[in-house]
């Protein structure tokens, strides 16, 4: 869980500092409610309602939802936007296919080994296939200006990346981004602890998942072929009125979790805490992640300490918990020592 930690919060952030800002955000929401061990309420301020501890959905909701809308609704004059109306065909050309098929097999190829990794993520395939593509295209003068390999090749990878993703957290229980946290909330809902034993205990589970990636890729093509000239007409629709939609939804959403108005009070604390993450460039996933892990990683640590008899050895002593700290150390170092000899060799 601390390997978890230090993952995602190097790779979903633009710096580690903030990534571990928003980590130690969520870990601290994580110690609100009842201590699981000697039963003491922590933090819940004489509310009833928090001694269950903070539900992950009205966090993740006011986080990304209301904070965005937030964010959107007092930056969005600022921004001048311009929306170009679609010309000529929805539906691919031969040529179009003949042109894509071969972007798409060198982008599966490059996207899905960096989503499989802990610190992979999504940009770097993205950008890796742009660059494959424009030295390989037969036409690298169109790129910047439409190339259907430029668009079909970065797609790809980050299409295959973040299938990838399913890799780390089916087998390690790592969410290496805010799609996954999501998922590993959802299984958590369900007693379900992905995991190394999670392909023996749930195998039904884990093909069962794998399989709905099939049917969902045919599920989009049937919505969304015929009906893209619907979809883009979202577009249209007043900001006002799209982001005020979603706050409604978003609160009816908090509401019906317990029909508690304390619901409804955290879910804008937690919408005020994700514009200002959202203004200062803080990532809100590590948030999200802490949330989650934070009170198992609490648990475990003072079992373990307690088995021990209060011995920290216990932690580095076996040759796996070791190598997870050595490699959750490299993750904070190794980034520092590149960015110093970049400054270096600036100076020079």
């Amino acid at each position: 869980m601390v390997f978890a930690f230090t993952t995602v919060s190097a790779v979903l952030g633009a710096s580690t500092v903030r990534g571990l800002t928003s980590l130690f955000v969520g870990l601290l929401l994580g110690l609100v409610g009842i201590d699981a061990q000697t039963g003491q309420p922590r933090f819940a301020f004489g509310v009833p309602e928090l001694l269950d501890g903070i539900d992950v959905v009205v966090l993740a909701v006011g986080l990304f939802a209301v904070g965005e809308a937030l964010y959107v609704g007092a930056y969005s004059s600022r921004i001048p936007g311009m929306m170009d109306k679609i010309t000529g065909s929805l539906w691919m050309s031969k040529s179009d296919w003949k042109r894509s098929w071969p972007a798409w097999l060198r982008a599966t190829a490059i996207g899905f080994p960096f989503g499989s990794i802990p610190a992979g993520g999504a940009e770097i395939p993205t950008f890796l296939s742009y660059a494959v593509e424009k030295k390989l295209s037969k036409y690298p003068e169109e790129f910047g200006h439409g190339a259907i390999e430029g668009v079909a090749g970065p797609e790809a990878a980050n299409n295959a990346s973040v299938t990838g993703a399913l890799v780390p957290l089916l087998t390690l229980g790592i969410p290496t981004s805010a799609t996954a946290a999501i998922l590993l909330a959802a299984f958590q809902n369900y007693g379900i602890q992905p995991g190394p034993m999670l392909f023996q205990m749930q195998g039904d589970l884990v093909w069962g998942l794998i399989a709905s990636l099939y049917v969902g890729n045919v599920m989009l093509l049937i919505l969304n072929l015929p009906m893209i000239g619907i979809w883009v007409k979202v577009l249209t629709i007043p900001q006002p009125l799209l982001y005020g939609g979603i706050l409604v939804f978003a609160t009816l959403g908090a509401y019906s979790l317990h029909q508690s108005v304390v619901d409804l009070a955290t879910l804008y604390v937690f919408g005020l805490l994700g514009f200002a993450m959202r203004r200062w460039d803080i990532p809100v996933a590590p948030a999200v992640i802490g949330l989650i892990l934070g009170p198992l990683a609490e648990t475990q640590f003072r079992r373990a300490l307690s088995i021990s008899q209060g011995d920290p050895g216990v932690f580095y002593q076996h040759p796996i918990s070791a190598g997870l700290f050595a490699l959750t150390a490299l993750l904070i170092v190794v980034p520092w020592v590149v960015r110093r000899l970049r400054r270096a060799r600036a100076g020079r």
